[in-house]
């Protein structure tokens, strides 16, 4: 609620006033508006039948109205139990769970070994999970229509309820007006006439009768009340009856919405994924055979050069070798010298045993010489 600012030229402080919005006043409410003419005429008609000195009538006025709505109460909630939105909303995520789960379009492996093989495995698999995946979701979709014709019948019940709730609270309505009208009448009319006897008779009797009118309208007051809250049940009954079928309806949509958009878009998806993964490999494909290609050419131009070079070198040599004569020679020249050296040194050791040899025959005659005389 906004506050009115109000300006001042000394140094009170403002008087805020209170703006009030306008709001329209709230129509006065009847119970009797609910009411057709012929319902207000019935109404009219049933007080003139009610009999509030009768204990019994006090006791059973509005007891099948009364009853209607225990019934009723029970076979609502019948209904409601019977209803498992939680089965309902878990295969929903069951489904979420195995849409997310399939991804045709995952990492592999790397690497060139078997490629081709490895390659052909991977597409057996994409498609057997994909067949896998189908399967599961083909059979919550069928679980989701059940639910969904189940809900659809629950959604009608719920209407043919609220309708007989409606009809159910109008009764009871009738009832309390029929009942408020003849208590007026009794406290109005009989009551006041009866005191007014029993005062003027002074007889005990007399009062008796008007205490027990007093009690029986006190009595019936009780009973009014106590339709009034039955009645109070079922206009609380209503909304909660359009909630539940709000409920109910919302879940329709859903399950309609995930058969008719969800699933086949999914679907749709897949087959998408399924062409762009065999273009993926295919393009895998290409890619190891340029990689093998280029790779051949690269080892065989290596090897070309190597052995071109090779062979230049082999065609520039001639068929012996500088550095092999040299080597020749210098080990045929150390080999003569050697031969010479050996003979020098043989020559050398000859004379001196023929010198030895002499010594030894010398010794050995003088020895003889020695030995005749």
């Amino acid at each position: 609620m906004a506050d009115k600012i109000v300006l001042t030229l000394n140094d009170e402080q403002p008087v805020v006033e209170e703006v009030k919005p306008d709001v329209p006043p709230i129509p006065e409410y009847k119970e009797e508006d609910i009411l057709t003419a012929e319902e207000r005429k019935q109404v009219e008609d049933f007080v003139k039948q009610i009999d509030i000195t009768q204990s019994n009538v006090v006791l059973q006025y509005g007891n099948a109205a009364q009853k209607k709505i225990a019934s009723f109460s029970d076979s609502t909630l019948q209904s409601v139990k019977t209803k498992d939105l939680g089965e309902t909303g878990d295969m929903l995520s069951d489904l979420i769970v195995e849409l997310k789960g399939f991804d045709a379009l995952e990492e592999q492996e790397k690497g060139l070994a078997g490629f081709f093989k490895r390659q052909s495995n991977k597409a057996q698999g994409l498609k057997a999970k994909y067949e896998s995946a189908e399967k599961n979701v083909d059979k919550i979709v069928h679980s989701l229509e059940d639910h969904q014709i189940q809900l659809m019948k629950d959604i009608e019940l719920l209407d043919q309820l609220y309708e007989k709730n409606m009809v159910n609270y109008k009764e009871l309505t009738m009832y309390i007006l029929a009942g408020k009208q003849k208590l007026k009448e009794v406290r109005e009319k009989d009551l006041p006439a009866l005191v007014q006897r029993a005062q003027k008779t002074g007889l005990a009797e007399d009062s008796q009768k008007a205490n027990d009118l007093a009690q029986l309208c006190e009595r019936f007051e009780k009973k009014i009340y106590d339709l009034e809250l039955t009645r109070n049940v079922a206009l609380q009954m209503g909304p909660q009856i359009r909630l539940v079928q709000n409920n109910d309806t919302l879940m329709t949509e859903k399950i309609q919405s995930t058969i008719v958009n969800t699933i086949p878009l999914w679907k749709s998806q897949m087959v998408i994924a399924l062409g762009l993964n065999h273009s993926k490999q295919a393009i895998k494909a290409q890619q190891a055979v340029d990689e093998m290609t280029n790779s051949l050419l690269r080892k065989n131009a290596d090897s070309l050069k190597q052995a071109t070079i090779d062979v230049a070198r082999e065609s520039e040599k001639g068929i012996v070798d500088i550095d092999t004569l040299k080597h020749t020679n210098s080990q045929l020249i150390s080999t003569l010298d050697e031969v010479v050296k050996i003979q020098d040194e043989g020559r050398q050791k000859r004379r001196e045993a023929e010198v030895e040899l002499a010594r030894i025959e010398s010794e050995l005659k003088n020895k003889l010489l020695e030995i005749h005389k």
